[in-house]
């Protein structure tokens, strides 16, 4: 059994750019609808603007995440801090998403109880339309950010198979607040044109129920990185190719895997080496097939390697798919 040195944990690929710009967008947008829901009296843009403050706390807490991820080995935490990121990346999907949901079925229900005309609706109109302009601009970066590391995979394949929460919770974000901002333009338009204020209500309810559906995808997908899911197959089939390759190994019979982070990867081989080997061989061997790993698959921090024969391999792998 080896071990490499743990590098340093910095997720090198996370987009930290698309983090700032949202957190810039969102902060602004927010001000100004907050202000606008006090000059109109609009339950909706009461919510939007809730929601945009929820926005801004989300990017602040990925931010935290990845600066806490970055941190180095040490003595407690031998392979780093990479799944702080999660930890954050969870809270966000689970409490903040959460809130802001909360809070727009609150101020719906509210408004449909007692029901309050609109003032001022031009000013809404207007609000709205820059926040769509800003909101835009937002999610263009993260969509072209996710799509760079999509790869040849479709859109909702790639985010089930993200490690990197920041992207993907980003463009979540962005997609519900347009999704939101186009509710709101039409619970406004609904509630002024029809003089029926509310609709501004039913409005601010649809608004809660996006928020409430993108933290329940969120919670499920940052739920199973938090608790160490597997990597991706690729990382898998790469090591068992080059384990096999390698002239001291008989058989690569598999590999276990868990994701530590967005590009943090621990895994354990299970290999039959040649016969009449020593010990000094074998370790030379184990040596080869880490370098071999480490070139494709720099995240790989570290690799177990089990010498075990194919059959106790299979017998293990079965139990672990019967949940034994």
């Amino acid at each position: 059994m080896s071990e490499q040195p743990a590098p340093s944990t910095t997720p090198q690929r996370s987009n930290r750019l698309v983090v700032y710009a949202a957190l810039a967008g969102n902060l602004a947008i927010a001000v100004t609808k907050l202000v606008a829901a006090g000059i109109t009296g609009s339950s909706s843009m009461l919510s939007e603007g809730v929601h945009s403050l929820v926005d801004s706390a989300n990017e602040l807490l990925l931010l935290h995440g990845l600066r806490r991820a970055a941190l180095p080995p040490t003595p407690a935490f031998p392979f780093g801090h990479g799944r702080e990121l999660y930890f954050w990346a969870f809270i966000v999907a689970l409490l903040v998403f959460a809130l802001g949901a909360v809070i727009s079925f609150y101020e719906g229900i509210s408004h449909i109880l007692d029901p309050e005309p609109m003032t001022r609706p031009v000013v809404a109109y207007v609000v709205l339309a820059l926040a769509l302009l800003f909101e835009g601009m937002s999610w263009t970066v993260a969509f072209r950010a996710f799509r760079r590391t999509k790869g040849r995979f479709g859109y909702v394949q790639a985010f089930r198979r993200s490690k990197d929460p920041t992207t993907f919770t980003v463009l979540f974000e962005d997609t519900a607040a347009l999704l939101g901002l186009l509710i709101a333009l039409a619970g406004v338009s609904a509630s002024h044109l029809l003089e029926m204020p509310v609709l501004d209500g039913v409005a601010s309810l649809c608004i809660g129920g996006v928020l409430a559906v993108a933290a329940l995808l969120l919670a499920r997908e940052t739920k199973a990185l938090l608790l160490g899911e597997s990597a991706n197959p690729e990382v898998r089939d790469a090591i068992l190719r080059l384990a096999a390759q390698d002239p001291g190994v008989r058989t690569a019979n598999g590999v276990f895997t868990t994701q530590l982070g967005p590009h943090q990867v621990v895994a354990a081989l299970s290999a039959e080496f040649e016969d009449g080997m020593t010990t000094a061989e074998i370790e030379t061997c184990v040596q080869r097939i880490e370098a071999a790993v480490k070139a494709g698959h720099p995240e790989v921090l570290a690799l177990f390697v089990k010498p075990q024969t194919p059959e106790v391999w299979r017998q293990r792998a079965t139990a672990l798919q019967r949940g034994r």
